[in-house]
């Protein structure tokens, strides 16, 4: 796993949502800790939104921003956990057309190396729609580190080596050309 410094970076334009009841701009900490890797890291934010627990308009949400052809990637957090509010995996799910598995594996794992069984408590989880790609992590500053440093600053790396989802952005819609032809 290497960084190919041979290879140009290429910006990717991210939207970042957060799942709350409760915050806002002024106090979303969790939020505020994506925005700053991302664009610290060379990525564009192309949005940023708060909507509270509710899978509708989560869902009403990240379609909005799928349909954008602007935006490529979604990283939400909160509303990922066991409670009863927590309907983050629900609504992404719901729209995937296909689900990355490991991305919610290897953030448990990761996770596990800080918190130990705790872990088991989020419902981290990727997957793609309309040509974008999705992820929700858990509602704390820690764990949006944890995702960006540990999965997304590298899969969001064109660079990166051996493979990176930059790379797979213009193939992600392969389905939807075969149909129109």
């Amino acid at each position: 796993m290497a960084i190919d410094e041979s290879k140009s970076f290429i910006p990717v334009n991210i939207a970042v949502l957060t799942v709350s009841d409760t915050r806002t701009l002024a106090d979303d900490k969790s939020g505020q800790t994506l925005v700053d890797r991302l664009t610290a890291a060379g990525h564009t934010l192309a949005a940023r939104a708060i909507v509270t627990d509710d899978t509708d308009k989560i869902v009403a949400q990240l379609r909005s921003w799928i349909a954008d052809p602007k935006i490529e990637v979604v990283i939400s957090t909160g509303g990922t956990g066991v409670t009863g509010r927590d309907v983050t995996p629900e609504a992404f799910e719901s729209i995937y057309e296909k689900k990355i598995e490991g991305f919610g594996e290897l953030f448990r794992w990761q996770s596990y190396q800080k918190i130990a069984s705790s872990t088991i408590q989020s419902r981290a989880t990727g997957g793609v729609a309309g040509g974008t790609y999705l992820f929700a992590l858990p509602g704390s500053p820690g764990a949006c580190r944890d995702g960006w440093d540990g999965i997304l600053q590298y899969q969001l790396d064109y660079r990166f080596k051996p493979c990176n989802f930059v790379e797979l952005l213009p193939r992600l819609q392969e389905h939807e050309r075969r149909k129109a032809s």
